[in-house]
C-alpha cells in the first residue's frame, strides 16, 4: 500500500481574544496534515502547538516532512504501533506534530473501516461527558457579558480562568451571572501554595467544581500541599504532560487533564487514561484552542472521562473544518453520520 501525504499551516483568529494568567491570544496557528490511500480516501488532523511546552508552528512545520516519511516508509495507516514507535524514534519531543499525523491516520485508519472512530475503538457514544465552555480573564464587565452570552448559547458548564488579583470578584460575577451553572477554575500556575489554598477557601462559597492547576508545576511538594488542604478536588494539568508524569501526581492532585498536544497522540491519550484510572484518578481530556481537525478526534474519547474540556473550536470565529456537533457544550457521537473522527472541510 501506498500513501501520500501533505500538510498546511492555517491562522485562525479567535472570537474574542483569549487571556490566561501568563498572556494572551487572538490568533490560533494551527497545522493541518492530510494522509491519502490509493483509494483517495484522505485522513485528516492538525497540530495545535503551544510555546509553553516548546513547540509553534514553525517548529511543527520544521519536523513534520521527517514525520511524514516514516508514514510513508511504513505504507499501512492500520500499523498504529509501528508508526507511532517509529515516530518517537524519529523526533524525540514535538508532541503537537506527533499528535496531527496520530489523528490523521486514526482518522484514516477509520474510514477504511468504515467506521466512526469510537466505534473503531468500541466505545458507547452514550458515554459521552459533556465540554465546558470557557470564560478567559477580561475586565469584569467583560467577563460578566462572556458568561451571559455563553449561558444564551446552552453551555451549563463554565470553565473560568483565574490567576489575578481580583479572582474572587472574576468567580462572583460569573456566578452571579450563571446561577445554575456548573463551574470550575483555573489558575493556570499563577499562585503559590498558601496563596491558593487561601484563595481555594474563599472560592469555595461559590459552589465550584474543582480548581485546575493552582501552583506552577515546576513545585509538585507545593501541589501536594494545596490538594492536602484543599476545600475543593484539584486538578493536575500543566503537571500531568505525558505518561510518566500520572504516577507521579497521584498523591498531588485528583484529578489528571490530559491534552493530546502535551502528550503525542490517541494511543499515548487512551494510555495515560488507564493509567490514571489505575492510580485512582479521576480523568479530564483538555485541549489547545484548536480546529475541529484536532478536537474532532479528542471527542471520540469522551466516553472514557470523567470530565471534558474540548471548547477550543468552539472559541474561533470561524473554523474552516466540521467535525463532532457539540450542541451546548454535548459531544454528540451519537449523532455523527460520518466514518472517521468525522471532520471534513466546509
Amino acid at each position: 500500500m501506498s500513501l501520500a501525504t501533505d500538510f498546511e499551516r492555517v491562522s485562525l483568529p479567535l472570537e474574542n481574544a483569549f487571556t490566561i494568567a501568563r498572556g494572551t491570544q487572538e490568533t490560533a496557528e494551527n497545522v493541518v496534515v492530510r494522509i491519502e490511500d490509493e483509494d483517495g480516501t484522505e485522513g485528516i488532523g492538525a497540530a495545535a502547538p503551544s510555546a509553553h511546552y516548546g513547540e509553534t508552528a514553525d517548529t511543527v512545520e520544521a519536523v513534520l516532512p521527517d514525520l511524514l516519511e516514516t508514514v510513508e516508509d511504513v505504507g499501512d495507516p492500520h500499523q498504529l504501533d509501528r508508526i507511532e514507535r517509529r515516530m518517537a524514534e524519529t523526533v524525540e519531543r514535538n508532541p503537537a506534530a506527533r499528535c496531527a499525523v496520530s489523528v490523521a491516520l486514526h482518522d484514516l485508519a477509520a474510514k477504511r473501516a468504515d467506521l466512526p472512530l469510537y466505534r473503531y475503538w468500541g466505545l458507547d457514544p452514550e458515554e459521552a461527558v459533556s465540554t465546558s465552555y470557557t470564560i478567559g480573564i477580561d475586565s469584569t464587565e467583560r467577563m460578566a457579558e462572556k458568561t451571559e452570552t455563553a449561558v444564551e448559547r446552552g453551555y451549563s458548564t463554565l470553565k473560568v480562568k483565574v490567576g489575578t488579583d481580583r479572582d474572587e470578584e472574576i468567580v462572583s460575577t460569573v456566578r452571579d451571572h450563571a446561577p445554575d451553572a456548573t463551574i470550575r477554575v483555573d489558575a493556570n500556575e499563577a499562585w503559590s501554595p498558601r496563596e491558593a489554598v487561601r484563595k481555594i477557601d474563599r472560592l469555595a462559597a461559590y459552589d465550584l467544581e474543582f480548581v485546575e492547576q493552582p501552583v506552577p508545576a515546576a513545585d509538585p511538594e507545593g501541589l501536594k500541599f494545596v490538594r492536602d488542604r484543599s476545600a475543593l478536588p484539584i486538578a493536575a494539568d500543566e503537571s500531568c504532560v505525558t505518561l510518566p508524569d500520572v504516577p507521579q501526581i497521584a498523591d498531588k492532585a485528583d484529578i489528571a487533564n490530559l491534552k493530546l498536544m502535551k502528550c503525542g497522540g490517541l494511543r499515548e491519550a487512551k494510555r495515560m487514561i488507564h493509567t490514571a484510572r489505575a492510580h485512582g484518578l479521576e480523568v479530564m481530556l483538555g485541549c489547545m484552542i484548536e480546529t475541529n481537525a484536532a478536537i474532532s478526534a479528542a471527542a471520540h474519547l469522551a466516553p472514557l472521562l470523567d470530565y471534558a474540556d474540548l471548547d477550543g473550536s468552539l472559541l474561533l470565529d470561524d473554523d474552516p473544518y466540521d467535525g463532532v456537533a457539540m450542541p451546548e457544550g454535548d459531544i454528540d457521537l451519537a449523532g455523527l453520520d460520518r466514518v472517521g473522527t468525522g471532520v471534513r472541510r466546509e
